[in-house]
């Protein structure tokens, strides 16, 4: 429990950081008479809410606390 609470703390936090990223991949198109193709390159911007961040750092911060309680046998 206690590493996934972790991977989930630093998660949260570079969620809250970065609010979006961009990356981009590669088509090759042909031209309407179907003799020349040209490579085109798309931009894809996925967006990361705050929200999201939030929740994985509260519940990485409750796993994290729940593996440090005792536990009465």
């Amino acid at each position: 429990m206690r590493p996934l609470g972790l991977i989930l703390i630093v998660l949260g936090v570079v969620a809250l950081l970065v609010r979006s990223f961009t990356f981009f991949t590669t088509q090759t198109e042909v031209g309407p008479l179907g003799y020349f193709a040209w490579d085109v390159t798309r931009p894809h911007t996925i967006f990361i809410s705050p929200a999201a961040g939030i929740v994985a750092l509260i519940v990485g911060l409750v796993l994290v606390s729940m593996s440090r309680r005792p536990t009465s046998i």
